[in-house]
């Protein structure tokens, strides 16, 4: 589940400093999500590593939703 991203249909509010700004202030990590990011969870997830994991929910939001 992907937090805020940069990709190109957002960049409209992404491209606005204040609002830009407003948004990385909330995430944890400090930064707005690429796409890479997304990109390498879905690569995992897929892979032998996450062979165990099913039924589950796995937010890429640099700590958004994090209690």
């Amino acid at each position: 589940a992907p937090g805020t991203t940069a990709t190109p249909v957002n960049e409209h509010w992404l491209g606005n400093p204040a609002i830009r700004e407003r948004i990385t202030a909330t995430i944890p990590m400090g930064r707005i999500g690429e796409a890479l990011d997304v990109a390498e969870a879905a690569l995992w997830l897929c892979s032998d590593a996450s062979s165990y994991v099913t039924g589950a929910v796995m937010p890429v939001d640099g700590g958004y939703i994090v209690p």
